[in-house]
């Protein structure tokens, strides 16, 4: 009963109406694909597929495909928590695309015990299950076109307007809408390119209620806990700019990225920290095997990124890392990814296998 009531109050917390508060909808930032991951979380500047509706919707613009359509599932610490994303783009003509898609991340199987005593009755068919679950659900849109300054300059832009659900059982509950917009910069080769995204630039809000049977009040005010109340959270705008450059020589390819991911809800340990805006570098390698006649890459991938200060045994501050490998598999319009990543700091943290899916789809040609 306590450890339940102790979870309950970690995922709802008390909120104070109109509250900013940090890690809002943090879930929302932890990334999707295999590819970025296994770049240390670098690539809103190179994205260009129907991943680009997560990372940077100003990369949907470039996509090579008519229709495309991406999939990841995977499990988190230690298979506690379950992350979903599922994406649908399309291009309208050569300079348009469209996208929508939805990312889950929830904890499943929770056991409710609060109707476990009734009436200083023990009874085990009280017991029920519940989950935890966060819901994002994006429309997006992009666009692009030549600069007439320079003509093998392609500059591209693009929106997210999102919808953010987010539920704890039969306890609480949140709507939230904000939007985010994006800029880039390509040469006509894809070979550099430069990127700013502003994500929740609106303010995304959460309005979260409650709801509560008088028996499980009686347990809260028995236990001391104060009934959570209906309340708006915020989430403060954070920007992610990046910059990459791709070389070429023959089948082999080549591309280093590098991104910076800007908070601006508080001091946060990360390697800029300030009470005003916290900055996390992040930084991969992309190196492949590109045989455009038989239609398949082989690419290799590795990254940092959470970057930290930590106290040691010594007492002395040092900083730690977080390394990440991945692989590619790009055959026709079929693209497999695979990373294995952490999420912890200085590589203590646990580790998860990550893999998606991307499929293009084109218009027959008669």
């Amino acid at each position: 009963m306590k450890r339940l009531i102790q979870v309950l109050f970690l995922l709802i917390p008390a909120f104070v109406q109109g509250q900013t508060r940090k890690y809002v909808n943090e879930f929302n930032y932890i990334g999707v694909g295999g590819r970025q991951f296994g770049m240390g979380k670098a690539g809103v500047a190179s994205t260009n597929d129907i991943y680009s509706a997560y990372w940077n919707p100003a990369g949907l613009a470039d996509m090579q495909d008519n229709m495309q359509v991406g999939f990841m599932h995977n499990y988190y610490f230690q298979n506690i928590a379950n992350f979903d994303y599922l994406a649908l783009g399309a291009k309208s003509g050569k300079d348009k695309a469209f996208a929508l898609s939805v990312l889950r991340f929830g904890v499943d199987g929770i056991l409710n015990t609060l109707d476990l005593i009734r009436n200083g009755v023990v009874d085990y068919n009280r017991v029920t299950e519940f989950s935890a679950v966060d819901y994002a659900m994006n429309a997006s849109y992009a666009q692009k076109k030549r600069l007439i300054v320079n003509y093998n300059t392609i500059m591209s832009w693009g929106v997210n307007a999102k919808l953010v659900h987010r539920r704890v059982g039969e306890f609480a509950r949140s709507w939230g809408f904000g939007v985010d917009a994006a800029f880039r910069l390509t040469d006509y080769n894809n070979r550099w390119g430069f990127s700013v995204v502003a994500r929740d630039i609106t303010t995304t809000f959460n309005n979260w209620s409650f709801e509560f049977s008088n028996n499980q009040k009686d347990i809260y005010a028995l236990t001391g806990n104060t009934i959570p109340k209906t309340s708006l959270e915020l989430a403060l705008p954070r920007f992610c700019t990046g910059g990459f450059y791709r070389f070429k020589e023959g089948k082999l390819e080549l591309l280093g990225e590098l991104n910076l991911d800007l908070t601006t809800d508080g001091k946060r340990n990360t390697l800029i920290s300030s009470e005003f805006i916290s900055g996390d570098v992040r930084m991969g390698i992309e190196a492949g095997l590109n045989d455009e006649d038989k239609g398949y890459k082989l690419l290799l991938r590795t990254g940092l990124y959470n970057f930290q200060r930590e106290t040691r045994q010594n007492g002395k501050f040092g900083m730690t890392v977080q390394p990440t490998v991945g692989l590619g598999i790009v055959y026709n319009r079929l693209s497999l990814d695979y990373a294995l990543a952490g999420f912890g700091a200085g590589g203590t943290g646990l580790y998860s296998n990550i893999i998606s899916l991307g499929i293009g789809i084109n218009r027959s040609e008669k």
